[in-house]
Parts: C-alpha cells; sequence; structure tokens
C-alpha cells in the first residue's frame, strides 16, 4: 500500500470510527481485512481495552513488551489480566545481545546520564521488541489519549504510520481519565495498584515516579529530562533508537523467549 492509500484509508477509518462506542470500535476494526495487534502497557486505559477484546471475543492480538526492568506489579498484572478474561498476551522480550551491548556503551543505567542513552535503552528494550510484535500486522491498536499530556492532545481515533507501513488506531483517543476510572469501577476491570499509589503512567521502574498534585499524568515519566514532550520512541520517532548494534538473529516465538537475566538489575 503506497503512502498516500494508507494516508487516505485511516482518514476513512477515523471518520468511522469518531461515531462509535468503545465495543463498537473494536468489533469495525476486527471486522476488516488484515492483521489486527493491541499493544498493551497494561495501564488503566489499555486495561479497558484489554477488558473489551476479552468480554467481546473481538478475535484481536493482544501482546506487551516485557522489557526486564517493569514493576513487580505491572508483571504480575499480567497473569491476572489472562485469567480474568481467557485471552493470551504475548509477551516480546529485547535481545540479550542488545542489553549487553548497551550496558558496554552507556552502563545498566545510562539513561539518567543523557537523553541519547535513555532513548538508546527504549530502542533496545521497547522499540525493536515492538516491530517484532506488529509483523504482518495492517492495524495496530493503542491506548494513547488527548488528555495524557500536551505532546498528545491532537490524537486522532485512526492514523497513518507509514514506516511501519500500518494504521495505527488510537480507540480511546476521545475519553478522560474520569471517565476510564469510572469504567474500571462499574466492570471491576483489574489495574495496576501502583495506580492508588500516585502513578497514573506506568512505565519501567527505574524510569517512573510517582506524580505530584496537579502534574499532568505523564509528568513521573523520565522526569530528570526538561523536555515537555518526552516519549519513549514507540509513538513518536527517535533517532537515537538506532544507536543499539543490530543483532544477527530474532527470537521466532515470543512465547518461547525466556526472561531477561544477567544484565538486568532493578
Amino acid at each position: 500500500m503506497t503512502s498516500a492509500s494508507l494516508e487516505n484509508r485511516a482518514a476513512a477509518l477515523n471518520s468511522q470510527l469518531e461515531g462509535l462506542d468503545l465495543s463498537g470500535r473494536l468489533a469495525l476494526i476486527a471486522s476488516l481485512d488484515g492483521k489486527s495487534v493491541f499493544t498493551t502497557s497494561l495501564g488503566i486505559e489499555d486495561q479497558v481495552i484489554t477488558a473489551a477484546i476479552g468480554t467481546g471475543k473481538h478475535g484481536i492480538e493482544v501482546s506487551t513488551l516485557e522489557t526486564g526492568r517493569l514493576f513487580n506489579e505491572t508483571v504480575a498484572l499480567i497473569d491476572t489480566t489472562e485469567e480474568t478474561y481467557g485471552i493470551l498476551i504475548k509477551r516480546f522480550y529485547p535481545e540479550q545481545d542488545d542489553i549487553d551491548a548497551y550496558a558496554v556503551k552507556y552502563g545498566l543505567n545510562g539513561f539518567y546520564d543523557s537523553i541519547e542513552a535513555r532513548h538508546a535503552c527504549c530502542g533496545a528494550r521497547k522499540v525493536k521488541p515492538l516491530a517484532r510484535a506488529l509483523e504482518g500486522a495492517s492495524f495496530w491498536i493503542t491506548g494513547l489519549r488527548r488528555g495524557q499530556s500536551g505532546n498528545r492532545a491532537e490524537t486522532p481515533f485512526a492514523e497513518a504510520d507509514a514506516d511501519r507501513g500500518l494504521i495505527k488506531i488510537n480507540v480511546l483517543a476521545d475519553w478522560d481519565i474520569e471517565t476510564i476510572r469510572a469504567h474500571v469501577v462499574a466492570e471491576a476491570i483489574p489495574v495496576n495498584p501502583l495506580h492508588a499509589r500516585g502513578y497514573p503512567s506506568i512505565g519501567c521502574e527505574p524510569c517512573t515516579r510517582a506524580i505530584k498534585p496537579g502534574e499532568p499524568e505523564r509528568a513521573g515519566r523520565w522526569w530528570w529530562e526538561n523536555d515537555e514532550k518526552r516519549e519513549c520512541g514507540l509513538h513518536v520517532a527517535e533517532t537515537a533508537t538506532s544507536t543499539i548494534p543490530q543483532t544477527s538473529s530474532l527470537s521466532s516465538s515470543p512465547l518461547s523467549s525466556s526472561p531477561l537475566s544477567s544484565s538486568i538489575a532493578r
């Protein structure tokens, strides 16, 4: 599909999704010709989507990036969510060679020292595994919302991702945090206990802190950086993510990939 045709299809899909509720949006996506993948970070909005996929039996693949440095609470929630909704959440791990190369160049926790080093860490632990999670996908479903940060204020329901050759669909783009919290309570959706401890946005443990009253939802992510538009590179391209050397092979099955051990510290 050409870049222009991808843009046109995304624009048409954006209009269709706008008038539907969450269940309707997911049903529409599931009916489209092509593989659909939802990548969850196990945050509160992603739990809403996972619950809707599971209860609605939409047949949409659910995957997560197990970076090796997630909070224990996040890792435990993967199993709880699978058991609650009877679904499989595919886990994609970073390559050990990439982690070793990063540690040699920057140090295991070098992401605190420079933006380049932080982007490189996100590249190894998140961006490269995401590429494997999205292999063969025509539609990528995310939990991006307009209220999460100023950088996401104009998030559409559907947008062309020309670099990945697919359409990214943000099914909760118009939901605010109050609506999400009310929905979680009403549907008894399991959520990360860290949310109740002041963590509205949860990523890797070393790179996430609780926010202070009045701070934006994502203020606790990479808090030592001054750029208010900071992202990890999953949804905004980061040039520094290419600084990790390419490994010669990729795991053929995300489910058979064992978690990293020797190079990972919390």
